[in-house]
């Protein structure tokens, strides 16, 4: 049975190209496709997907949000980042959203098929620029960063390194694919377990551990 992909971009001459390299397979089809991160999201839940495709940058609602909230509720479409931004912070963002992939649009079409593959497959691939930045940063960080606040869940130290980023609740919440009042909770459980008396000292200590 063919993988059912989902495209998502607001370029529409991208869109039908893309279409046409993944059609032209015989274990690709492209069921649906979005021009904005919202529509994106919506048909990633509505219809039978195993592989959406993401841009980074769309309107309403871009790539990073809709792949969290894609992730948070529909964990089994596996999202691919297909975009052209190669900078640390929407490599890094994708990936702390839920993303299994992360390639270029610069990509050719064997290496854009063998990442849409992979991911269908439950595997995790990157165009290998970014593989290599991936991994060094992994090799840089500090062992001690997720050991210096064990009495915070995963996501509470999630929007700990939002914070320490210096964005607001509303940022943190359009990033992470929470609701305004589920971020506002998470920041106060952060500053409570602690002990700190705001944000900004919050975001002190987590710069300081390296977070």
């Amino acid at each position: 049975m063919p993988l059912r992909v989902l495209v998502a971009d607001d370029h529409p001459l991208f869109r039908e190209g893309l279409r046409t390299v993944l059609e032209a397979t015989e274990d690709l089809v492209v069921v649906a496709e979005a021009a904005d991160g919202d529509e994106a999201v919506r048909l990633a839940l509505s219809e039978s997907i195993d592989v959406a495709l993401f841009d980074v940058h769309m309107p309403v609602l871009d790539g990073i949000a809709a792949t969290a909230r894609v992730h948070a509720a529909r964990p089994a479409v596996r999202v691919l980042v297909l975009t052209m931004f190669r900078d640390d912070a929407s490599i890094f963002a994708a990936l702390r959203a839920g993303a299994r992939g992360y390639v270029l649009k610069d990509a050719d079409r064997a290496e854009l098929l063998r990442a849409v593959r992979a991911v269908g497959r439950g595997e995790a691939i990157f165009s290998p620029a970014i593989a290599t930045r991936v991994l060094e940063a992994f090799s840089a960080r500090p062992a001690a960063v997720d050991e210096a606040f064990p009495m915070l869940t995963a996501r509470e130290r999630e929007v700990l390194h939002e914070l320490a980023q210096g964005r607001s609740n509303p940022e943190i919440a359009a990033r992470l694919g929470l609701t305004r009042k589920t971020t506002s909770n998470y920041v106060s459980a952060i500053l409570a377990k602690l002990q700190v008396r705001d944000r900004l000292e919050a975001a002190d200590r987590a710069r300081r551990a390296g977070a």
